[in-house]
């Protein structure tokens, strides 16, 4: 029996915030559900050429006081990029916080808007270490 991947949904708090920090990532509004009835809306963001692999935003129009503070029972996403130091700059100079900096060139964390788990790992091989990453501290959990 084949099996497909379809997508990883998460819920989130703030629509507005959370679809901006996807976009900083790089990732589109590909697909967007709206239910009157149900009172939500699904939005589907993906990498550009990557449309079939996307992330569900799953936003409950009366709010949705059920979601955790830590959603680390989730795990994370993860998203190759091909310049983490540029990426966790790009990030940073947006009020994006780096939990975990890119101090081995190869992988980094940061958190979304719902506390979600961002894991960036840096396409190829790892990057020679370089400042400020190869000596900024953690901060938070990742």
């Amino acid at each position: 029996m084949p099996l497909k991947y379809l997508h990883t949904m998460v819920r989130v708090k703030d629509l507005e915030k959370s679809m901006a920090f996807y976009a900083l990532l790089g990732l589109k509004e590909t697909k967007r559900y709206d239910s009157e009835k149900g009172r939500f809306s699904l939005i589907f963001m993906a990498a550009e050429g990557q449309e079939d692999t996307p992330i569900e935003l799953t936003y409950n129009w009366d709010g949705d006081d059920a979601l955790p503070s830590d959603s680390r029972h989730f795990g994370h996403l993860a998203y190759g990029v091909d310049d983490i130091y540029a990426t966790c700059q790009h990030l940073m100079d947006n009020g994006v916080t780096i939990n975990r900096p890119p101090r081995d060139g190869h992988m980094a964390f940061v958190r979304s808007p719902d506390n979600i788990s961002i894991e960036l790992l840096q396409n190829g091989d790892a990057l020679d270490p370089a400042e400020p990453w190869a000596s900024m501290e953690n901060t938070g959990s990742w």
